[in-house]
């Protein structure tokens, strides 16, 4: 294991244990923590790029294991159906997401305890996204009503208006969110990647980011693939919307070639 990289085991409010990899900052200054949520079959083991790259900013940084939506789950909603009917099925769980909002809290608990910043970021992707923005305060179909406090919210590969949210879902979200897709990152049911971009355009303006990235895949976003770029690209857009965050200023300053950036 990596210098600087742990593996914990927490316990949530309902006794189970939440396994999760810790990247500690690189400074010696804590500038913040960052709760990074991984999509469906995931697990804390993975998004080490999204980790490692928290802890060089100068946050202390978790990937939650959320096991009732991890690998063993998909493999069990996918017996005997499609895969795309299993994931639908995982993403649509009521259960599925309160599992997940455990799992977030107990870590968000032990990181502000080991962090003297209060600043508090909440990083998803896929599944993890439609967690950020029900978190950021999204409206939902599955009546989960989870608003958590945290600084600044991250959504990769966020989900459009469908199976999870509502149109108009993102109207009320007032916290600063990144939002990030890609050309080539289609939703479930081979919907076009620019579904992908609903949530940005119904969000009222106010620290509000869309970045959108040639190419980019749904599985290059998880580190996967030949993805390389999409990391580097996707690293690079999260740097600077944080420090325009922490500075309180949060226009662009300048675009990243390789990909689009909104903002509003």
């Amino acid at each position: 294991m990596p210098i600087g990289q742990d593996l914990i085991s927490l316990l949530r409010k309902d006794s189970k244990t939440v396994s999760a990899m810790v990247y500690k900052p690189i400074a010696s200054e804590c500038k913040g923590v960052a709760i990074i949520s991984h999509g469906a079959g995931g697990s804390e083991k993975g998004y080490n790029y999204l980790g490692s790259a928290m802890s060089d900013f100068g946050y202390l940084a978790v990937v939650v294991g959320h096991q009732e939506s991890g690998l063993q789950v998909v493999k069990e909603q996918t017996s005997g159906t499609t895969l795309s009917e299993g994931l639908a099925k995982l993403i649509t769980d009521p259960k599925a997401y309160q599992a997940r909002f455990m799992d977030i809290a107990v870590a968000k608990e032990w990181v502000q305890s080991q962090c003297n910043s209060k600043v508090a970021v909440l990083i998803g992707h896929s599944m993890g996204a439609a967690t950020v923005m029900m978190a950021a305060g999204a409206r939902n179909k599955l009546n989960i009503a989870e608003v958590s406090n945290f600084t600044a919210y991250i959504a990769i590969s966020p989900q459009g208006s469908g199976l999870i949210f509502p149109e108009m879902a993102w109207s009320d979200i007032s916290p600063p969110v990144l939002m990030l897709t890609g050309t080539q990152d289609k939703e479930l049911g081979g919907l076009s990647w620019e579904t992908r971009t609903e949530p940005f355009n119904n969000m009222k303006a106010g620290c509000k980011w869309l970045g959108v990235i040639g190419g980019a895949t749904h599985m290059n976003f998880a580190g996967r693939g030949i993805s390389k770029k999409t990391e580097t690209l996707t690293l690079q857009v999260i740097r600077d919307f944080l420090t325009g965050v922490q500075a309180g200023d949060c226009k662009l300053l300048n675009q990243i070639s390789g990909m689009t950036i909104s903002v509003k």
